[in-house]
């Protein structure tokens, strides 16, 4: 009995070895008939198959460690900085450029520790949560202030203009290059105010050479008195581009003191800019048409917000075909604008929305990116200078003397009101549109 017991039991073991064997070899026959034809010999043993395989494996993986090597060489000497994160946002690597902007310390590679630890930027954050999020790549500008550990070196630490270029990556990474536009801010700030020194240097004696131009009209005889006059007329267009220029220096640097706010009723102030420029819309038999609110209220400068429409309405008379119309809309934006990088955060307020719609030619594909430019003078279409047959003079605040400044002037009016402002053509009309949103507070009185 013992001993057909024992039989019994060694043939079941037997049997669940078979059994176990078999299995794992239809797993690895599975497994290795999963592979490229080209990966392992199909004809040769298990076995074999399987060393093959895990030895082209290893070298297919020691490969790709020496290109993610390579690449992160390359990268290392690049002159752009570059950080990658994972879902958590956790370092997981960066080069010495992205090191040395965000002034990263204490870091090292195979280090798996918080961004956060080692840089504090809510932009830079922001940036790739948006990215992560949304899947789609992104681009932020923003002023990086270092963080300072010793309150000694606050003086010798140094704001950075950085510029971020961020990109989706499997699992939840996020890759963010970073670009230095210090460099370029320094020199656009040190061109602005060698212009506006020269500038103030030029008012002096164009205002003397306009004041003998004035004396001498009525005492000369033609055609030297022409000849005069034309002086004269150059030399106020000369003093308008100095003191536009000066103005725009002055908005550029100190937005928020330059600005004289109060309570304004907008439609009212819309309808006294088109009463100031009728004379001349009458002589191209144009006609204005609003539509929107009939009354709301917004906290502005009004001198300057009467600046800025006046220049707009001011070239869409200009450029609108004889006999058409010009529109102008308010209303309650349905969105709020997309951040201008140099504009001042708003926070989570509502936005009041005026459309300035003209019946011209509309702005060319090359002229729309450019149209806020300083001295940007575009197709010869909207650059001709308007011909006053009845010799009236232009309001003193008017670009009719083309110097290129105007929209310049209004783009940062607008920005310094916090709000936003956009050109763009018309779809029905095929004219110019402009597009200004201010924030709007619901008792701004």
């Amino acid at each position: 009995m013992t001993g057909v017991a024992f039989l019994l039991g060694l043939a079941l073991g037997m049997a669940f070895w078979l059994f176990d064997r078999w299995w794992n070899r239809k797993q690895l026959s599975q497994l290795l008939n999963g592979l490229p034809t080209d990966f392992v010999e199909v004809s040769m043993p298990l076995l074999y198959r399987l060393r093959r395989a895990i030895a082209l494996t290893d070298r297919e993986r020691q490969q790709f460690a020496e290109q993610l090597q390579i690449w992160q060489q390359v990268l290392q000497v690049a002159p752009l900085g570059y950080l990658q994160v994972d879902e958590e946002n956790q370092l997981l690597w960066c080069n010495s450029q992205a090191q040395l902007l965000l002034q990263i310390q204490r870091w090292q590679p195979g280090e798996a520790r918080l961004l956060l630890k080692f840089v504090r930027s809510y932009e830079l954050d922001q940036l790739i949560e948006t990215t992560r999020t949304q899947q789609q790549p992104g681009v932020r500008d923003w002023v990086f202030h270092p963080s300072v550990q010793d309150g000694s070196d606050v003086a010798k630490t140094r704001s950075l203009t950085l510029r971020g270029y961020s990109w989706p990556l499997p699992q939840g990474q996020v890759g963010v290059y970073l670009e230095n536009r210090q460099p370029l801010v320094n020199l656009a700030q040190s061109r602005d105010r060698w212009i506006s020194d020269l500038a103030h240097e030029l008012k002096t004696p164009l205002t003397s050479i306009r004041l003998v131009a004035e004396a001498l009209q009525d005492r000369l005889e033609p055609p030297w008195r022409q000849r005069v006059e034309r002086l004269f007329d150059e030399t106020e267009r000369l003093i308008k581009l100095v003191q536009d220029w000066l103005e725009l220096s002055q908005i550029e640097g100190e937005p928020a003191q330059t600005l004289s706010c109060k309570p304004l009723e907008l439609v009212g102030l819309i309808q006294s800019v088109w009463q100031t420029l009728e004379p001349l819309a009458k002589q191209k038999q144009l006609s204005f048409e609003y539509s929107g609110l009939s009354s709301v209220w917004v906290n502005a400068d009004e001198s300057r917000l009467y600046r800025v429409l006046l220049n707009i309405l001011d070239n869409s008379i200009r450029y609108s075909s004889v006999g058409g119309n010009i529109q102008a809309v308010v209303s309650f934006a349905d969105r709020p604008p997309t951040p201008h990088p140099n504009a001042i955060a708003t926070g989570n307020r509502r936005f009041l929305q005026i459309d300035l719609i003209d019946s011209g030619p509309g702005f060319s594909s090359t002229d729309l990116p450019c149209v806020f430019e300083r001295l940007y003078r575009g197709d010869a279409s909207r650059s001709r200078q308007r011909s006053d047959s009845t010799g009236s003079k232009l309001h003193p605040y008017a670009v009719g003397a083309g110097c290129g400044l105007g929209l310049a002037i209004a783009e940062q009016i607008i920005l310094a009101h916090r709000g936003q402002i956009s050109a763009k053509n018309h779809p029905e009309t095929g004219g110019a549109w402009l597009q200004i949103q201010l924030p709007y507070d619901d008792d701004p009185q």
